[in-house]
């Protein structure tokens, strides 16, 4: 299923369903939830903190890659990546995240 998602102008549109499960393989959803914060942000509220910046694609493609260390419980911990190496699968997630 294809939505366009909010997608800006030149950018290609958010495959839902790919997104959905991806995040579901790669364990997204233990610690994010669409609405509502849990462990982790809701990506609605990750969507809120970068509406209007340009460069979201690019820090959340960083944040996803890089395992930087993240507060669980008042403990740090890596934080994984999607469970996928390529590239337009990790970025439609990130677009999927930012149209919620």
């Amino acid at each position: 299923m294809l939505a366009a998602g909010g997608a800006a102008a030149g950018e290609a549109p958010v495959d839902v369903s790919a997104a959905e499960a991806l995040a579901k393989k790669s364990g997204c959803l233990t610690c994010h939830s669409v609405t509502q914060k849990k462990d982790a942000p809701s990506y609605k509220s990750v969507a809120e903190k970068y509406k209007g910046n340009p460069q979201a694609e690019a820090i959340l493609y960083k944040h996803l890659t890089t395992h930087p260390k993240v507060k669980v419980d008042g403990k740090e911990e890596e934080h994984d990546s999607p469970k996928t190496k390529n590239e337009a699968e990790i970025r439609n997630l990130i677009r999927w995240v930012l149209s919620r």
